[in-house]
C-alpha cells in the first residue's frame, strides 16, 4: 500500500501546487459535501415538497454513513496528513510537503471517504428520484435523454469536485474517494428497490436504531477484547495536525454513529406523532408547504448553532438528541405549528 499512498501524496501535492488559486473553492466543496447539509437542507426541502424522497434521503444517508464507519473500522485506512509524517517510504529522499487546512484533520480512519460516499449516495438518490418524477409526470412531452443526460452530468460533476477537494486538503488518498463514490452509489441504488421504508412503523424505526447501535458497539467491544483499538486514529490526528483547534470531536466514529442513529430515530418519531398524522390528513396546498419549508429551514439554522460540550458521554448523548430533533422538527413540530397558525387565520377571517 505504500506505493499507492505515495502516488496519492503526489496527487495531493500536484493539486496544492498547481491549483492553489482554487483553494477556497475546494474548501467550499468539501464543506458542502458534509452530511450535515443533507439533514439540515436537502431533507427538509425534499420532505415538504415530495415526502417519500425526503424519507429515502435520510435512510440512504444514515445507513450509508453507518456502513462507512464499519468499513473504516475494518480497513484501517490511513490519511495523507499523518501517513506522510510516519512513513519510511521515502527513505533518504526529501519528504514531499503537503499543506493542511481546518477540514484536513478528521479523526477517523480514511478508507473509504465518508464525504465522497455520502455525496454519491445522497445525490444519486436525489437525481434518480427527480428523474422518476419528471419522466412519470412529463414523459410524454420530453425526450428521456434530454433529462437524463444533464442530470447525470450534474451528478458526476459533483462527485469529481468532492473527490478532488478531499484529495486537495490531504484528508484522503485518491483510491479512498473513488471507493467511497462507488459504495455510495450501491447503497443509494439498493434503497431505490426497498419500499418498506415508506410505510415503516415506529417499531421498525426503533428496532433499526437499536440494531445499528448494537452492531457497531458490539463490533467495537469484540475487537477491543481481541486487543484491537478501533480508535487508533485519534492519537494520530492529535499528534500530526498542525493546529490542535482543527481536531474536532464531531469527526470521531462514535460521533457519526450517535448522530446518524439519532436522526433515524427522530424521523420515525416525527412520522408517527399523532399530531403529525392528523396534520397530514387535514392540511395541504402551496401556502402550507411553503410555510413549513421556510419555518423549518430557519429553525434548523438556529438549531445548528448549538454545539454539545466536548465531554465524551455527554457529547454523544446530546449529539443523539440534537440529531433526533432535526427530523422531529421537520416532520412533526413545524407542520403542526404551521397548520395551527393557518387554522387560526381562517377562523379570524370567518
Amino acid at each position: 500500500m505504500d506505493v499507492v499512498h505515495g502516488y496519492g501524496i503526489s496527487a495531493t501535492q500536484y493539486l496544492q501546487v498547481h491549483y492553489k488559486d482554487t483553494q477556497d473553492w475546494f474548501l467550499l466543496v468539501s464543506m458542502a459535501a458534509d452530511l450535515r447539509n443533507t439533514f439540515f437542507v436537502f431533507f427538509p426541502v425534499w420532505f415538504h415538497l415530495w415526502e417519500p424522497v425526503g424519507v429515502k434521503l435520510v435512510w440512504v444517508a444514515v445507513v450509508g454513513d453507518w456502513l462507512n464507519m464499519i468499513f473504516k473500522w475494518i480497513l484501517f485506512g490511513e490519511r495523507p496528513y499523518w501517513w506522510i509524517q510516519e512513513t519510511g517510504y521515502y527513505g533518504n529522499s526529501t519528504v514531499p510537503y503537503i499543506e493542511q487546512f481546518p477540514m484536513t484533520c478528521e479523526t477517523g480512519p480514511g478508507s473509504p471517504s465518508g464525504h465522497a460516499m455520502g455525496a454519491a449516495g445522497v445525490y444519486y438518490a436525489m437525481i434518480s428520484s427527480l428523474l422518476a418524477i419528471l419522466l412519470r409526470n412529463y414523459g410524454t412531452h420530453i425526450k428521456s435523454w434530454c433529462v437524463r443526460g444533464p442530470l447525470w452530468m450534474v451528478f458526476w460533476c459533483v462527485q469529481v469536485c468532492v473527490c478532488v477537494s478531499r484529495v486537495f486538503i490531504a484528508a484522503h488518498f485518491p483510491h479512498q474517494v473513488i471507493a467511497g463514490v462507488f459504495i455510495g452509489i450501491i447503497v443509494a441504488q439498493a434503497f431505490n428497490h426497498i419500499q418498506w421504508i415508506y410505510g415503516a412503523s415506529l417499531r421498525h424505526y426503533i428496532y433499526t436504531t437499536v440494531l445499528l447501535l448494537s452492531v457497531a458497539l458490539g463490533l467495537y467491544l469484540l475487537l477491543r477484547g481481541a486487543g484491537v483499538d478501533l480508535l487508533w486514529t485519534l492519537d494520530k490526528a492529535q499528534n500530526w495536525c498542525l493546529n490542535p483547534e482543527w481536531v474536532h470531536m464531531d469527526t470521531t466514529p462514535f460521533a457519526s454513529l450517535f448522530r446518524n442513529t439519532g436522526t433515524l430515530f427522530g424521523l420515525g418519531l416525527g412520522l408517527h406523532l399523532p399530531s403529525c398524522a392528523e396534520t397530514k390528513r387535514t392540511e395541504g396546498g402551496a401556502t402550507y408547504k411553503l410555510g413549513c419549508l421556510s419555518a423549518t429551514l430557519v429553525l434548523l439554522h438556529l438549531l445548528d448553532y448549538f454545539r454539545p460540550p466536548a465531554h465524551s458521554v455527554l457529547f454523544y448523548l446530546l449529539s443523539f438528541c440534537k440529531s433526533a430533533t432535526v427530523p422531529l422538527a421537520t416532520v412533526g413540530i413545524v407542520p403542526y405549528c404551521v397548520a395551527a397558525v393557518l387554522g387560526q387565520n381562517k377562523k379570524k377571517q370567518l
